[in-house]
């Protein structure tokens, strides 16, 4: 440190001058001053304007901030009243089903009842239809047999009678 003060003293040191005249120290004020002065106007114009801007953009934002809010506030109510609508369409649906699967069973038993029944009627009324043919084939054979067996026993006589008879049965009648 010793060797550089030396060379501060050779050069003509360090120091302050303090004479205004010859540090322009009267201009640099009056420079400042008027720089000060006509930038104050112009520079804070602008940064008024800048800051009326910011704060405006604000008020904007916090605005559109309240209806997205609001507007999210009714999506919310109109989804839960939609949820609650789909829930109640849901079980509406699942109870209509279940009564018209009921009436499908019921219907379907009826349709099964009625047709047992048809069933049934066709088959007695089949069965009485070949009771009858039975009876009158029965009732044919026997006569075919006892016409085929009639003129060996019927005698002269017999025959007489049974002429006779079939026709006072004939007159009874």
């Amino acid at each position: 440190m010793m060797s550089f003060l030396p060379l501060l003293a050779h050069e003509g040191g360090f120091g302050i001058n303090l004479n205004p005249l010859e540090t322009n120290l009267i201009n640099l004020v009056i420079v400042i001053g008027v720089l000060g002065w006509f930038l104050k106007g112009f520079l804070g114009g602008m940064l008024e304007r800048r800051r009326q801007s910011i704060l405006q953009d604000l008020d904007d934002a916090e605005t559109r901030l309240k209806a997205a809010t609001a507007e999210l506030s009714k999506a919310q109510s109109d989804l839960a009243a939609a949820q609650q609508k789909a829930d109640q369409i849901r079980v509406d649906g699942k109870a209509r089903a279940a009564a018209i699967r009921a009436d499908g069973e019921k219907r379907t038993i009826e349709a099964m009842a009625a047709l047992k029944q048809d069933a049934l009627a066709d088959l007695n009324a089949e069965g009485a239809r070949l009771t009858e043919e039975l009876r009158r084939q029965a009732a044919l054979a026997a006569i075919d047999k006892v016409m085929a067996d009639l003129p060996g026993r019927l005698d002269e006589k017999a025959q007489s009678r049974l002429i006779d008879a079939s026709i006072s049965n004939l007159e009874d009648a």
